[in-house]
């Protein structure tokens, strides 16, 4: 009876493994790109690490370069201390910032937004805009100051077009920063 009971548990086992292997194989594949004409998968590019690999599809893809805001999301390097990951938006950058992100929203999240995409620009500000200010804290030679991209943020506030034309002017930065 006992040796019953290994068994089918031997092959629950055996059943629930084969199913995950042929689920990341599956995931693999489709991260991978379109196979080519004789069944073999192209790799895509990891930005973060200039390697070749694919990636699980549920990822986020973007290129990742040293100082995105997808860079600092992904807990590639340690954040400086003046800017913690938990630090309240508004709390770094002033409490004129609350109206626009609420109490809650943290440096963390604001760098993890996917919606900035065709949304409203102030999403796209507050990303750029954290990831910046990072910058500013820990890589020599970036354009901005830390008070500089706080000032600045703040200033966008005013109006849609000054958070699109600053949110524009962080990413620039962001991604041109080495």
């Amino acid at each position: 009876m006992a040796s019953m009971a290994l068994l089918r548990s031997s092959a629950c086992f055996l059943l629930v493994l084969s199913s995950s292997l042929g689920a990341a194989n599956g995931m693999y594949r489709r991260a991978g790109g379109e196979a080519d004409e004789e069944g073999a998968s192209r790799s895509v590019t990891d930005g973060a690490r200039g390697g070749r690999r694919a990636w699980p599809g549920y990822l986020y893809t973007r290129a990742v370069g040293r100082c995105t805001p997808q860079f600092w999301s992904s807990g590639a390097e340690q954040w400086p201390n003046i800017v913690p990951q938990e630090a309240a938006v508004w709390k770094v950058f002033g409490s004129r910032s609350i109206d626009k992100y609420g109490p809650r929203l943290t440096l963390l999240e604001a760098t993890m937004r996917t919606d900035d995409m065709g949304g409203s620009p102030f999403t796209k500000l507050v990303k750029h805009g954290s990831a910046a200010l990072i910058n500013a804290y820990t890589r020599k030679g970036f354009p901005f100051d830390s008070w500089e991209v706080k000032a600045l943020l703040l200033e966008a506030l005013v109006s849609e077009d000054a958070a699109a034309a600053q949110a524009e002017r962080f990413e620039q930065a962001n991604e041109s920063c080495v």
